[in-house]
């Protein structure tokens, strides 16, 4: 029986701008996606029944929930009624990601499993239509079916590959016991309804687009730190401890609840990291596109 071994990684947001609640309830924002070398590690093999069997190792929480729900066998699913197969797929999740974090795992392990699946049957479909099967799941997706460093528009489904930027060296602090849902974050937030005629939000925009071209990597910024920090403080903590520590910048990952710092080597991360002893802590680093699309296709 054929098989496929692929992981799935994380993603910082660089920059997440929020302009304004859209008049469909979404909210219009301007992201800067990366991807870090923190990952899932996904395995897919055919079998000759005709159904979709998922196991999930090193999240409890994901295995109790109704398969139906989970986004990896959702992201097959889907791929077997576009390409009308009916043979059978074994899929193993190992789980390394913390779940509802701000670090895309759900989103990363879906692109992982349309990419496998696509390579264990050696289907071939427009590169538009994955993007678009993608986004229908989920709308951090698409960034994870090429990665490196994107900018993300509209709800963030929308994505643009940047330029990449020199090799950065992240501390992930994850606290165990705060969780935040995104929509309480968006929630939160209450954001103005759209408007980008005011000289303010034209301001902010031609700011983010100056960030987009810079290879220099500076200017993380999160517009859920506010409202995400006052609900809970100790990530405000946290981010202060990184930059005590040695981190030359910190932020809140997505909506949140992992903070990330930036640091000069990955031993002085790996120092860092012994001062969060309550919480997990991963040191990783940023992908680079190409290095990222080697390591998904197995050709790294």
């Amino acid at each position: 029986m054929r098989e496929i071994r692929l992981p799935a990684f994380a993603k910082l947001n660089l920059r997440l701008d929020i302009l304004g609640k859209r008049p469909d309830g979404y909210h219009e924002l301007r992201t800067i996606f990366q991807a870090v070398s923190l990952h899932d590690e996904l395995r897919l093999r055919s079998t000759r029944n005709a159904a979709i069997s998922l196991s999930i190792q090193g999240n409890p929480a994901l295995s109790q929930e109704p398969l139906q729900k989970n986004l990896v066998y959702r992201a097959v699913a889907a791929l077997r009624r576009e390409l009308k197969i009916r043979s059978g797929v074994e899929i193993e999740l190992r789980k390394a990601i913390p779940a509802g974090r701000g670090l895309g795992g759900g989103s990363s392990d879906a692109a992982a499993a349309l990419l496998g699946y696509l390579r264990l049957t050696k289907a071939k479909l427009p590169v538009e239509r994955v993007m678009e099967i993608a986004a229908a799941l989920g709308a951090d997706v698409p960034f994870f079916l090429q990665g490196g460093r994107a900018l993300g528009v509209s709800r963030g489904d929308e994505i643009y590959p940047l330029p990449d930027i020199p090799k950065l060296t992240i501390l992930i602090v994850s606290p165990r016991d705060i969780h935040v849902p995104t929509p309480d974050a968006y929630k939160w937030l209450n954001a103005a309804p759209l408007t980008l005629t005011k000289s303010s939000a034209l301001s902010k925009l031609w700011r983010f687009c100056a960030l987009c071209w810079s290879t220099q990597g500076a200017g993380l910024s999160n517009d859920f730190e506010r409202p995400v920090f006052q609900r809970h403080p100790r990530l405000a903590q946290i981010k202060r401890a990184l930059l005590r520590v040695g981190a030359s910048e910190a932020s809140l990952a997505g909506s949140g609840s992992a903070v990330f710092g930036v640091f000069p080597s990955p031993a002085l991360a790996r120092r860092a990291a012994v001062g969060f002893p309550d919480d997990q802590t991963f040191v990783c680093g940023t992908l680079s596109r190409d290095g990222y699309v080697r390591r998904m296709m197995g050709t790294a």
